[in-house]
């Protein structure tokens, strides 16, 4: 499974010079906790997320006992993203491995990566999309791996699919190694498959 199967697109982003407050309005709306940035021109410059939105926004309680942040004069607080966003951000490739991606959000402790295809921002990936392609019932993973396998066989059903704890089983005959190949590849693609293996058909 690829990036592309499960990330999200078109992305929504802000623009460096946008305000705190119009990106922290549009990640409410939208309903995530991070964005991607772009200049002028659409090319990725940063990502900012909710923590980031946050930085001197909230102030103390002043009848609290411990003080973790210091009192902040409102006018010294940033106003564009650009101030609190984090430049050159990690970022992944459509063709990418979803374990790859999980392992680099773990590894840098980031929740969203967005997806450059090249240059161009093509999607977003987050923790939520891997986790929701990865609970997925053995039974819709069977059935997808089926429905494409059909399409592939233009309608016949050639070959069987079955799911067992994120495993599908192809059962069938091949004309060729390729064809194999090919089999493989499609029952991969569906989010949530995590292995694939060709059985021959049962005796009669």
């Amino acid at each position: 499974m690829r990036a592309k199967d499960i990330m999200s697109s078109p992305v929504h982003t802000v623009t460096e010079t946008a305000s705190v407050e119009s990106a922290a309005a549009l990640m409410t709306a939208r309903g995530v906790t991070a964005l991607p940035v772009v200049d002028d021109t659409g090319r990725l410059v940063g990502m900012v997320s909710e923590g980031d939105l946050l930085w001197h926004r909230v102030a103390p309680d002043p009848t609290a006992h411990i003080r973790q942040y210091p009192d902040t004069d409102p006018s010294e607080r940033p106003g564009m993203v650009t101030e609190v966003m984090a430049s050159y951000p990690l970022a992944t490739r459509p063709d990418m491995d979803v374990a790859e991606v999980a392992e680099a959000m773990l590894e840098h402790d980031v929740r969203s990566l967005p997806v450059l295809d090249g240059n161009e921002l093509v999607g977003i990936i987050s923790r939520r999309d891997i986790l929701r392609a990865m609970v997925r019932s053995d039974e819709a993973l069977a059935a997808e791996v089926q429905h494409r396998l059909d399409e592939y066989a233009d309608g016949s059903q050639r070959w069987k699919a079955a799911a067992e704890g994120g495993i599908v089983t192809v059962t069938g005959e091949y004309s060729d190694e390729t064809e194999r190949a090919v089999v493989t590849v499609l029952a991969r693609t569906v989010p949530g498959v995590a292995a694939v293996r060709l059985a021959p058909p049962l005796a009669a």
